[in-house]
Order: structure tokens, then sequence, then C-alpha cells
């Protein structure tokens, strides 16, 4: 579902609610910290198909945004809008079946989701405060080009 951000998003609190310990810690190993580094920030296949949905629509976009907070994955400035395509696992989609949370290591995972989901929420309301539309899209909803299109058509006229 493409979705316009609201900063009181509850993925936060699912989290906070845990009843984990905080004393028990994994190290990592180093096979795993070299597949983990594999993982692309930019240029993913979601962010491609969200790339090719705006530009069948006509929408101009930049894909170089790092000076913006939270560095968007697209960004039209004039228009002031800017697109973030997150992944359902890594930013927790709520209700989706790729939002899961690793059983080794749990801790450290639910610490990483939480502070990915306040660094988000913070991007946005920095971003929202510049002016700018926040949009969201999730990875799991791309797969949907047609409707995908029709979402953009809509909350970009």
């Amino acid at each position: 579902m493409l979705e316009v951000v609201d900063s009181s998003d509850k993925r936060l609190q699912a989290f906070k609610n845990s009843s984990l310990s905080k004393k028990k810690r994994l190290r990592t190993t180093t096979a795993r910290s070299e597949a983990m580094g594999k993982v692309r920030k930019a240029g993913t296949g979601p962010e491609l198909a969200v790339r090719r949905v705006l530009s069948d629509l006509g929408v101009r976009f930049t894909i170089q945004n790092q000076d913006l907070p939270g560095s968007p994955d697209l960004a039209n400035r004039r228009r002031r809008f800017v697109v973030f395509v997150h992944g359902c696992f890594w930013h927790r989609h709520a209700g989706c079946r790729k939002t899961t949370t690793p059983t080794r290591n749990r801790v450290f995972w639910v610490q990483k989701f939480e502070a990915n989901i306040r660094r988000d929420q913070r991007s946005v309301r920095a971003l929202r405060r510049m002016g700018y539309r926040v949009l969201i899209v999730w990875e799991c909803d791309t797969r949907k080009g047609s409707r995908l299109a029709s979402r953009f058509a809509t909350l970009l006229s």
C-alpha cells in the first residue's frame, strides 16, 4: 500500500512493548557480516520499479538526495515531494509477511529495528518542516505496477 506517512507511527510501539532481555548479546560472525554488507542501499528492484512508474507518468525526479534529511530514494524539489522505497523487513511494514524478526540475536535485531523506525520518523518530520510531501512505497507494493501507477497519479496530481 502506498502510504502518506503520519509521524505518530505505531510501528515503534510494537517494539517498545517487547519483553526481551537486553543483557543477552550474541556476536555476529564474519560470514554474516559479509552477507549483510552485500545488501544494497540504492538501485534495488523495488526502487527501480518505482522509478519506472514515475518515468512512465512523466514525473521528473532526482536520485542523488543525500542533502535532504533521510536521503530519500527519489525527490522532486520543484513539486516538493520525496519518495522513500522501504523494504518491508528493514522498516517493519505492519501486517506484511516479510516483516519477521530473526530469532538468533533477537535483542540486537529488535534494537536495530527500533532505531530504524525512529530514524524514519525523524526524517519524515524534518522533511515536512521543510515543506515536502512524503510518500512511502513498501517493497511488497511494487509488484503491482499498474496499481502503483494509479496511486501515484492520484497522489501527485
